[in-house]
């Protein structure tokens, strides 16, 4: 007896043989997929106190966001479109700003946003850009991971040091009362094990930790002095040993030009690193990625994707892992993963000028099998399969924008947005349902993310943040571009 019966849906399982199963079927017991095949044939070797009707929906694996960012979620468009605003703003909430309330307020927005959006894992950076994490203490860690459990999906949470030198300012609050504090690489090296030890693979694998050290550019190497260049080196080197011992995935946020290079001679990369936005790689790096293994999160909706180009499908070439992250919830982009994948297609496809680039089925592997690739979770995750976790999203096809009821495995790439994702289950919990979060609160989560993201700018005075910036009607650019 099974404990959950999907039947009569289009399941596109992104099995090794990609087989999409018209009025197609799976059986659930615990958080293991024990039988997929068609609803005749499942129904017949299988009971389920739950069934779940799918028809008029595709049945898909859930989706994996491959780079996002922990407090993005409550500090969004703050600046107007002035990328130094924003970047302002970030530096001083995840430092001096921000309180463990706040991290468990924007974790749980962020995997609501997610889960509603059928994105069942996603990584999320532990604090903005490459540099500023908020490790000084396990607190904030803490507070994140519990606001992903009680809203029932997956994160892999990334923690680090921040750039040279040390130490670095943070403080914590009290009320309305702050008290600053020095914070050397020792202490956030010691945060991070401590994480790992409270949280990597625990709840049913949904809370997983990566290591993430910000990454060496060529502005960093001109710029720092020769030590603070050794320092970072270092630094670098001893967060990478770590994630070895402990068998966790090791990240960088911010790749381009010359830093893949470098990372490879550092002794960086391998199938457990992923590099993030990876701009502009030079057909060396493209080799070296593919020759070691090494995976990579292309960000098409990213601002770091219009400065420069990640060449995927050169890298999918090449034989590296490639998937796509949201980079979300910055100043400009949602963790809407369909989204991104439309995004990728036609980026690419216009750079090309070749509308075959990037075929629908291959951005779908970016988002499901690739992503659990680049996450070291392929085993467990990213594809309907016999003895794989049961996390699986339906998409509701009867929608206009998805109407006649044809070609479905097309339409869910080309025309399918997040709100029509109808049913999610992670773990074989049904975590969304009818559109409906059924653990938690939706209103609830609302209201408290307001609350504290208030909290936070009455703290740091960055109110003025919220202004309607002049630039919002603003067409003087478009007028310097066409003249």
């Amino acid at each position: 007896m099974a404990d959950i019966l999907i039947t009569h849906g289009v399941v596109i399982t992104v099995d090794p043989q990609r087989r999409i199963i018209e009025d197609g079927a799976i059986a659930i017991e615990k958080d293991r997929i024990v039988d997929i095949g068609t609803t005749a044939d499942i129904t017949a070797r299988h009971g389920a106190p739950k069934v779940i009707d799918a028809a008029g929906k595709a049945v898909l694996p859930g989706l994996v966001d491959g780079h996002a960012h922990a407090g993005h979620g409550l500090i969004k468009t703050m600046g107007g479109g002035r990328s130094d605003l924003w970047y302002e703003a970030c530096e001083k909430a995840y430092t001096v700003g921000s309180t463990p309330e706040f991290w468990r307020a924007e974790a749980r927005l962020a995997a609501l946003e997610r889960l509603r959006f059928g994105v069942t894992t996603g990584v999320s950076l532990l604090g903005g850009g490459d540099t500023i994490m908020r490790t000084d203490e396990p607190d904030y860690g803490d507070a994140h991971c519990q606001g992903v459990v009680e809203v029932g999906t997956r994160s892999v949470v990334a923690i680090g040091p921040t750039r040279p030198p040390h130490p670095r300012t943070y403080a914590r609050w009290t009320g309305m009362e702050k008290r600053e504090f020095p914070v050397r690489f020792e202490d956030q090296i010691a945060t991070c094990r401590t994480l790992i030890d409270r949280w990597h693979g625990t709840h049913g694998q949904r809370i997983n930790i990566a290591l993430l050290t910000p990454t060496l550019r060529r502005e960093h190497l001109d710029e720092f002095s020769t030590e603070l260049v050794e320092q970072a080196v270092a630094q670098t080197k001893e967060v990478r040993r770590l994630s070895r011992e402990h068998g966790l995935v090791f990240t960088q946020d911010g790749h381009t030009t010359g830093s893949v290079a470098y990372a490879y001679e550092l002794n960086l990369l391998g199938p457990d690193a992923l590099l993030s936005h990876s701009t502009d790689l030079t057909e060396e790096e493209i080799r070296i990625c593919g020759e070691t293994g090494t995976c990579i999160a292309h960000n098409p909706s990213a601002i770091a994707s219009i400065l420069g180009r990640c060449p995927a499908p050169e890298l999918i070439g090449a034989g590296a892992t490639v998937c796509i992250g949201s980079d979300a919830t910055a100043p400009d982009r949602s963790a809407d993963m369909f989204r991104h994948m439309q995004q990728c297609m036609h980026y690419h496809r216009r750079f090309f000028r070749d509308p075959s680039v990037l075929a629908p089925g291959k951005v779908l592997e970016m988002c499901t099998i690739n992503g659990a690739k680049a996450l070291g979770l392929e085993k467990e995750i990213g594809s309907l399969e016999i003895g794989k976790k049961a996390d699986v999203i339906l998409v509701d096809l009867r929608r206009p924008h998805l109407y006649p009821a044809n070609m479905p495995a097309f339409r869910v790439i080309y025309f399918a947005n997040g709100n029509d994702v109808h049913t999610v289950l992670v773990n074989g919990r049904v975590v969304l349902e009818n559109r409906t979060a059924t653990q938690v609160d939706e209103d609830e989560i609302l209201d408290n993310a307001q609350r504290e993201t208030e909290l936070m700018l009455e703290r740091l005075d960055l109110r003025h943040l919220l202004d309607m910036p002049v630039t919002f009607w603003d067409v003087r650019a478009t007028d310097q571009v066409r003249h």
